[in-house]
């Protein structure tokens, strides 16, 4: 006899009730298990400073080794993370240090060890304060990183050399960004808990897919100890010159300058800014470095925007020795073996999309295996996240393989 109809409905009432309570459940463990992590981020700030202070003879060892770390409370859930500084060198091979995080999943290491995942941070300034592992969620700017986690990845993340640290800034200056990418990768290997094997994937976006790009293709002889498995960018900073020259005379343009200006004055010798920035640029440049994008927008724009069309005193994409910094710090002078994944927003105003397809052609033209993958209303901020579930997919297909 079936049911009548109160019945039913008190059925469907009852099942209904008893998932909204679960699916509640779960999100309010969620909830709490971040407000637990973000209490523990917390708890981490004061002496903050002192982590970053380095020791006498900080960075006498070889590139990868852990000079300090300190395990951290605040990790993401599931997870263990620590607080690294670790030696590694610059574009001339002289030691330098830098900082960054490493996390790893609680679930157990496979027998070969975990596979790492160094992870190249887009741009957030030049200070200290600006260091992604500085900030109050050090975890926060790590593009992926749940589903890294999830995934099985050791995942390490460095600030670079010279924001974290002492030292000359390393602002897309290609060599000393690709060292560091790959010395984090020793350095997780080098923290006995994190059980990381030698099995690399390098991922990075705007600055930070410059540092990747690098870093692969200096793996074989800076690194050949590392098996570099895949390299993945999103609207990376591969051609330098035509980022210069399709900001010249905007914000953007301003902005980017006075960071990599800077930064290329204080590690080139024959490249002082007085040769390239006008009288106004050098008088508000130290400014604008010591603001950090993310946080400092506004502010940054304010300073900037009466230095756009006056800027610098010549076009710096053909002027000397600019012009041949730019085109020594671009990517794709020589070919890599791992795959290649870049993904592109089509509505990206910063890195045009131009640009990276023809870096995706001319990648492919050397022989190398690229995956191009555009995604139309992408912005430069959100194309990696917006592109995270194709270039997980390629990223599962090609470690795995």
């Amino acid at each position: 006899m079936p049911k009548p109809p109160s019945a039913r409905r008190s059925r469907h009432v009852r099942f209904a009730a008893a998932f909204v309570a679960a699916a509640l459940a779960v999100l309010g463990g969620i909830v709490a298990a971040e407000q637990i992590r973000l209490v523990g981020d917390a708890l981490e700030r004061p002496g903050i400073d002192a982590f970053y202070a380095q020791p006498d003879g900080a960075a006498d060892g070889d590139p990868g080794t852990i000079v300090k770390r300190d395990e951290l409370l605040g990790a993401p859930l599931a997870s263990r993370a620590w607080r690294i500084m670790y030696r590694t060198t610059d574009l001339d091979g002289d030691p330098a240090v830098a900082t960054g995080v490493l996390v790893v999943p609680l679930t157990p290491a496979p027998p070969a060890g975990r596979t790492v995942l160094s992870w190249g941070h887009p741009t957030t300034g030049a200070a200290r304060s600006c260091a992604p592992s500085y900030g109050f969620d050090p975890f926060l700017g790590i593009e992926g990183l749940r589903f890294l986690l999830d995934r099985g990845f050791a995942v390490v993340a460095t600030d670079y050399v010279g924001m974290g640290t002492e030292g000359a800034d390393s602002y897309l200056v290609g060599a000393t960004g690709g060292n560091a990418v790959l010395d984090a990768a020793r350095a997780a290997r080098a923290v006995p808990e994190a059980r990381a094997s030698d099995r690399v994937a390098l991922w990075g976006h705007s600055q930070g897919g410059q540092a990747v790009l690098f870093a692969a293709e200096r793996a074989p002889d800076y690194a050949p100890e590392l098996d570099i498995r895949a390299v993945a960018a999103a609207a990376p900073a591969a051609d330098l010159t035509g980022l210069m020259s399709a900001h010249l005379d905007d914000i953007s343009g301003v902005t980017i300058g006075s960071y990599a200006f800077t930064a290329y004055a204080e590690v080139y010798p024959d490249a002082p800014l007085e040769g390239i920035l006008t009288p106004e640029a050098l008088a508000l440049v130290p400014r604008m470095n010591d603001l950090c994008l993310l946080s400092h927008i506004s502010e940054l724009h304010a300073i900037g925007e009466p230095l756009v069309g006056d800027f610098t005193t010549s076009d710096p994409t053909t002027t000397e020795p600019w012009a041949t910094l730019f085109a020594d710090n671009s990517a794709g002078s020589v070919a890599f073996d791992a795959p290649l994944f870049l993904a592109q927003g089509l509505d990206d105003e910063l890195v045009v999309p131009r640009d990276t397809e023809q870096f995706a052609r001319h990648e492919a033209s050397l022989g190398m295996d690229v995956t191009y993958h555009e995604v139309s209303f992408a912005t430069h901020g959100t194309i990696a996240y917006l592109a995270l579930p194709a270039m997980l997919r390629w990223l599962d297909r090609t470690v795995a393989g």
